[in-house]
């Protein structure tokens, strides 16, 4: 039990490549770990800093790095009795391209990828190095290539027990012209100690793994039919005399999948695949909205990002491409952060012009920071006319910590005024002319950028405000918000932090962030309460009363943040809901 109690602190997940070699069964071609502490001194059977030098990169926002180390066991390279890999007699015979039983050629030295963020290290190599774990990845990747099949030999299939871990495995053939069959089988498993939690993964899983199998599959089978146009092996087989298969193909049994797929960089390909795409956020307690939202937006640019990949392989066909232009990367993994934040033409900005709330409350004076923020809150169309595209979206990216992610549309410069509907930030170059029912409404505020003369510049307070010494600014709206309105109470509360000199910056967001929090939770309720129990309005004042809600700022922000609930929690309340005859007592 201690073991198992130490295998689940150190691995909570490991993902592997399987294959059955006819010559030699299931056998693990590479494994990516996940190592939650820093690397011990002895990782690798005898790291050392002397022993080798590190070459880094950044890659995909990761911190890539190769070690110089000696090989373990696993990799060929020794046969002492306490090696956890298979012995040297076990594998097929290395070749220039590795063979079919190998990955990593002999003094290849492993990858090691490094996430800043959470001070998490992914690595990868043919076996893990801890014993247990080998055992453990071992018998899984015999189970996946034998007796744990789903019909038809290719696709999901989940099992495994508390002693020796849970496993899901999806098993696919890969094209070869030189192999029985003209296939070979391969498998990719996923092991956790956890199984609600690999359950619960599975529909992540199966999309991630599937994605690489079929960029597998793509590139083996252009391999292939290169080679059965050049020498039909069919032919060739029918015409020859029987004899024992394998000796009849000289040794070819057992190609490596580098050779098979005609790609060098597979592996660093697979790790990159297997540390990156493979990754979700572990969640302290429930998700919040804005969690949900951001999952549910990226999942949307992945499926359009495949559409377009699919769309693309179709004109590929079309064309003639030149020799060796049809290779290309087996993954990309999105890292940038607006990724997470917005869908559509946004762009993370060059230049930080306005830094804070704090920063663009002391630029604009409190009276028209207030108005402005007043019409974002609400959700009117909000508008920034000037020559600064940097300066309207960094004013966009500030203004925005203000609302939920699912209430955020945002058109960050356009050549022409767009509806309200489609955008509630929305920047335009000076020269377009706004609707005049638009100036005159009072659901839209604009914000007009112009050079200020030398007599209207305004005071310079801090090195920050430098930037913004030649701009004017001048705030209108058709519905001005008056000084003495009381407003949404979650504004006041924003505008007493932003004036609270003895709070951070730092502070002041993570208090914008519980603001947010609280009225989010809310707005549940009242969605809840009226769009799934369909209650009175006599019951939504007494329910708004309790709130602290009643007041016409509070329910019109409440109405306006209800459309940022994200799919996830509207779906899972509607798919909840008692039928009234199952509800209501019976008189």
């Amino acid at each position: 039990m201690q073991a198992l109690c130490h295998l689940q602190s150190t691995m909570n997940a490991i993902v592997a490549l399987c294959h059955f070699c006819e010559l030699h069964g299931p056998r693990t071609l590479f494994c990516t770990e996940v190592l939650h502490a820093p690397l011990p001194q002895g990782a690798g059977n005898g790291d050392s800093p002397g022993q080798g030098e590190q070459a880094e990169e950044e890659e995909g926002g990761i911190q890539m790095s190769s070690r110089i180390r000696a090989h373990s066991p696993a990799e060929g390279t020794s046969a002492e009795s306490s090696s956890p890999g298979p012995k040297k007699s076990d594998m097929c015979e290395a070749s220039v391209s590795g063979g079919g039983c190998r990955s990593l050629a002999a003094g290849h030295p492993g990858y090691i990828s490094h996430d800043k963020e959470t001070s998490i290290k992914y690595v990868s190599h043919q076996h893990p190095n801890h014993p247990q774990l080998f055992s453990i990845v071992r018998q899984a990747c015999v189970r996946s290539l034998s007796c744990e099949v789903c019909p038809g030999r290719e696709g999901p299939i989940f099992f495994g027990d508390e002693q020796h871990g849970f496993v899901f495995s999806h098993t696919f053939f890969i094209k070869d012209s030189l192999a029985r069959g003209f296939q070979r089988w391969y498998s990719i498993i996923a092991i956790m100690m956890d199984r609600i939690y690999l359950i619960n993964s599975w529909p992540f899983l199966l999309g991630k793994i599937r994605g690489i199998i079929d960029e597998l599959q793509g590139k083996a089978l252009k391999v292939f039919e290169a080679e059965q146009f050049g020498c039909p092996q069919r032919a060739q087989r029918m015409n020859t005399a029987f004899t024992p298969f394998l000796h009849q193909r000289n040794g070819n049994a057992a190609r490596s999948l580098t050779s098979l797929t005609s790609d060098d960089n597979l592996w660093a390909c697979l790790h990159t695949s297997f540390a990156c795409r493979l990754t979700e956020k572990l969640l302290e307690g429930a998700p919040t909205e804005d969690t949900l939202v951001q999952m549910e937006k990226l999942a949307d640019l992945e499926e359009e990002s495949e559409s377009w990949d699919n769309s693309e392989a179709e004109e590929e066909k079309a064309l003639a491409l030149p020799e060796g232009a049809e290779g290309r990367e087996l993954t990309k993994c999105p890292t940038d952060s607006s990724l997470l934040s917005d869908c559509g033409n946004w762009q993370p900005r060059k230049l930080s012009v306005f830094k804070s709330l704090r920063h663009m409350r002391q630029v604009l004076g409190a009276p028209s920071f207030r108005m402005l923020a007043w019409h974002v809150l609400m959700g009117n169309q909000v508008i920034w006319k000037s020559r600064d595209a940097d300066l309207v979206q960094s004013a966009f990216e500030v203004l925005r910590t203000m609302l939920p992610v699912g209430c955020v549309r945002i058109i960050p410069y356009s050549s022409q005024y767009e509806e309200a509907y489609r955008c509630n930030f929305l920047g335009l170059s000076p020269h377009v002319q706004i609707p005049s029912h638009v100036l005159s409404s009072e659901f839209a505020v604009v914000v007009e950028v112009h050079t200020a003369t030398r007599s209207a510049l305004h005071p310079v307070g801090c090195e920050d405000d430098q930037s913004l010494s030649k701009y004017e600014f001048v705030v209108t709206s058709g519905s001005p918000v008056a000084a003495d309105r009381v407003g949404p109470t979650i504004l006041n509360k924003v505008e007493a932090a932003l004036t609270n000199q003895n709070l951070s910056v730092d502070v002041v967001d993570q208090c914008l962030v519980c603001l947010k929090e609280e009225w989010m939770n809310k707005v549940k309720v009242l969605f809840k309460f009226t769009k799934v129990d369909s209650r009175p309005k006599e019951d939504t004042q007494k329910l708004l009363s309790i709130l602290g809600a009643s007041e016409e700022d509070n329910v019109k922000l409440l109405k306006f943040w209800m459309t940022g609930l994200s799919k996830t929690y509207k779906s899972h309340l509607m798919s909840t809901v008692r039928s009234p005859t199952a509800s209501e007592p019976r008189n």
